[in-house]
């Protein structure tokens, strides 16, 4: 069995804290008329072997710009630092009860869905309900979420390599009103690392920036330009990057508010951070449905604060 090595301390906590909404969310379901699935985009392996602990002096991988706008060469700084997250989250749900009515694991490379079949052996009574789809999890999840949510509910957790993501899909998550959603956002992993201090951005990084947000806005929500006079009494402009993890933060989760409705999502996402400190991602929550946002959004709260 090929499994997977990965650290962060952070992990396990971030681990329970999925486990706990998951558990909340089926005592609340298992009663209701809805058919009910967890759903797992990017889903890699689903096997943890946390690795062994470097010494302190090893600062692990570096990632630059152009790794971070690209999710193959991502990778390897993804799972140096956040993998067991990432991968123990599908045995996580399987080990729920009340059981989901469905697992559909989502993984594009063909070896990790080979890795996923296993979990059908280690989870026999659950074999049935398993699904493994070996596709690019934004058009397959475009597509499931096209169908009808009408007698359907679910819960997904999309946690992408680098600036995976395109914001068609949340917004595709959004319109079917039966999804709840926690988004694995790679707040300093990434986006941060494409937004340079003068607002130089070349066109690769900053299409992948708008592919991510859904909009160029960010742009002038990020930088500032002043104008200040010059040595020889003539105004130039200056462009500065204003943008903190914060501004970040209250960015995205305003788009999110956008897509879901201003009530139907929390408001205060959890920042992740790195064994050296550095924010990675920020674990963020909307509620699908609308009517219930209220209780959904209060269990999210407290997960993500507890």
């Amino acid at each position: 069995m090929a499994l997977q090595q990965f650290g962060g301390r952070w992990t396990t906590d971030k681990l329970e804290r999925l486990r706990k909404y998951l558990a909340a969310y089926v005592q609340i379901m298992k009663n209701r008329r809805y058919r009910f699935a967890y759903i797992d985009a990017f889903a890699g392996t689903g096997y943890i072997e946390p690795r062994a602990r470097k010494k302190k002096k090893d600062a692990g991988p570096t990632l630059t710009p152009v790794d971070a706008a690209d999710p193959e060469t991502f990778k390897a700084f993804a799972e140096a630092e956040s993998q067991e997250f990432l991968e123990g989250s599908a045995r996580i749900a399987l080990r729920i009860e009340p059981r989901f009515h469905k697992y559909i694991f989502i993984e594009r490379k063909a070896a990790r869905c080979a890795e996923l079949e296993r979990l059908k052996v280690e989870f026999p009574d659950l074999a049935g309900d398993i699904q493994i789809v070996n596709e690019d999890a934004n058009g397959y999840l475009r597509q499931m979420c096209a169908k009808s949510w009408k007698d359907r509910r679910a819960v997904l957790f999309l946690d992408p390599f680098g600036m995976a993501v395109e914001w068609s899909t949340v917004q595709a998550i959004a319109k079917t009103r039966a999804i709840d959603l926690w988004y694995l956002f790679p707040l300093g992993v990434a986006v941060n690392r494409l937004l340079s201090s003068d607002g130089r951005i070349n066109d690769g990084w900053s299409r992948s920036l708008d592919r991510v947000f859904g909009t160029h806005d960010w742009y002038d929500a990020f930088y500032r330009v002043t104008k200040q006079d010059d040595l020889f009494g003539e105004q130039a402009t200056k462009t500065s990057k204003v943008a903190n993890f914060g501004c970040i933060t209250e960015f995205f989760v305003e788009r999110l508010r956008q897509a879901f409705g201003q009530k139907s999502v929390a408001a205060n996402p959890l920042p992740l951070y790195s064994s050296c400190n550095n924010p990675l991602f920020l674990l963020c929550f909307a509620c699908g449905n609308p009517s219930a946002a209220k209780t959904a959004v209060k269990i999210a709260d407290h997960v993500l604060g507890g």
